[in-house]
């Protein structure tokens, strides 16, 4: 696992996230510990370290 700390796209708090460093690309929705919105994660990783990151609001 890699923990990333990165900013929330609705309340711009840091938070961090656990992340799975065995799948290289993932998609998925996770909700903000602070203040609770969905976020869309898409982590990409290389030979376990990541080498991308994208946090997405979904509700524009």
């Amino acid at each position: 696992m890699y923990e990333h700390f990165f900013q929330c796209p609705y309340c711009w708090e840091t938070i961090s996230m656990l992340l799975d460093s065995s799948v290289r690309t993932q998609t998925y929705v996770e909700d903000c510990e602070v203040c609770c919105n969905p976020i869309q994660v898409t982590p990409q990783f290389e030979e376990f370290q990541l080498v991308g990151f994208e946090v997405v609001n979904i509700e524009q």
